[in-house]
């Protein structure tokens, strides 16, 4: 169980791992593809910028040369431009490209852009033969700058993808593990429901040869008990029926019925307050989660320590602490102690405790959990169910 425990933690790893690493594969391919749009991106302002300058002097001639440089000029349909004079002063509407209008028609706007511009990209100078030179200012196209929040959207959507399918497939695992404690459950209300029905017929015939046997009764408090024990298993898996009854009472008899069957070296203390407390629960159910609780206390301590139950109200909700003074736990026992499987005992199933989170959580619609524990000085256990 646990080298299956161990590679499986290895596998949950690799796969963590190589999920990572294609999500930053994926954000970093597109960081180096945005940084090549934006460096094409520069390649054609100069070049553009280029085109503006010869276009202004006289020394091309060649009627398709200055064609070719309109062309250029026309080309640029994105990104926004700005050419300006030596004092950096726009020139006028004919020397910007992809400028809104509403930012044309108001210098303030316009010098602002111009500063924005400036603050991204340096401006390129022009050199003009009549020493008027001129500066081209730029930024990024609207597409680029979209673009450029792709990458932490598009892998904030894988992650998204890939918790949302973890939690999927988690809540299949849980559902199918359901349904397998119900089927496991419900069987073993059938196995012993078969051999009790023998034995109860036998009780009867002892009583009728020796009624006042004190073996007898003994015998017949176990197979009660056993009758309980099957009731149990057999309301795992359907929703059981919760009525509104005196816990105290609830805890009160299984505290007797406990108390004469652990060790006598246990000091074993019932705290209850003297007002009833109406909780809804189903007895049997609690009783079950009781019994997994003390039994595993009463491990904790070898048999010999203190054992305190104790009941009490807070606010709308009423609170069972289970103190005992064992071996505690450590942080990784504390934090795996509810899961199905999981045990600290050499010979152990692990299944008492996950079966009582689950009637506590499930069933009783409250909460169960380690209060407090330290290693050499014991554990508190929990469980919190509302009033009703």
């Amino acid at each position: 169980m646990k080298r299956r425990s161990f590679f499986t933690k290895i596998n949950n790893w690799v796969i963590y791992i190589l999920l990572t690493s294609a999500v930053a594969g994926v954000v970093i391919a597109s960081i180096v593809l945005i940084d090549y749009l934006r460096k094409e991106e520069i390649k054609r302002i100069e070049l553009f910028a280029t085109a503006i300058k010869y276009q202004q002097e006289e020394i091309i001639e060649d009627p398709i040369a200055l064609d070719l440089l309109l062309q250029i000029s026309k080309t640029n349909n994105t990104i926004p431009v700005i050419v300006t004079d030596k004092n950096k002063i726009p020139i006028g509407p004919d020397f910007q490209k992809n400028i809104p209008e509403k930012i044309q028609q108001d210098p303030k706007k316009m010098l602002a852009l111009l500063r924005k511009m400036e603050s991204s990209y340096r401006p390129i100078e022009l050199q003009m033969p009549d020493g008027n030179n001129q500066y081209v200012f730029y930024t990024n196209s609207d597409l680029l700058n979209n673009l450029r929040y792709s990458p932490y959207i598009l892998g904030s959507l894988i992650l998204a993808y890939i918790f949302f399918s973890f939690w999927f497939l988690r809540t299949i695992k849980k559902t199918d593990e359901g349904y397998v404690w119900a089927g496991l459950a419900k069987e073993t209300a059938h196995q012993i429901g078969t051999p009790l029905s023998s034995m109860i017929g036998w009780i009867t015939i002892l009583r009728m040869e020796n009624e006042n046997s004190e073996g007898v009764k003994e015998i017949e408090n176990d197979i009660n008990r056993l009758k309980t024990i099957s009731e149990r298993f057999s309301k795992i898996g359907s929703v059981p029926e919760l009525k509104d009854l005196n816990i105290n009472e609830t805890l009160q008899q299984n505290y007797d019925y406990l108390k004469s069957r652990i060790s006598k070296k246990v000091i074993f203390r019932l705290i209850l307050p003297k007002q009833e407390i109406l909780v809804p629960h189903n007895r049997i159910l609690l009783s079950w989660v009781m019994e997994n609780i003390v039994k595993n206390a009463v491990d904790s301590m070898k048999g010999e320590g203190r054992l305190e139950i104790e009941l009490y109200e807070k606010n709308k909700y009423t609170v069972i602490d289970f103190k005992d003074s064992g071996a505690g736990m450590t942080n990784y026992q504390s934090r795996n102690a509810f899961k199905p499987g999981y045990s600290t005992k050499k010979r152990g199933w692990g299944l008492g405790l996950s079966l009582a989170k689950r009637v506590i959580k499930e069933y009783h619609n409250g909460d169960i959990k380690i209060a407090q524990t330290e290693v050499g000085k014991g554990s508190t256990f929990r469980i919190i169910m509302k009033n009703s």
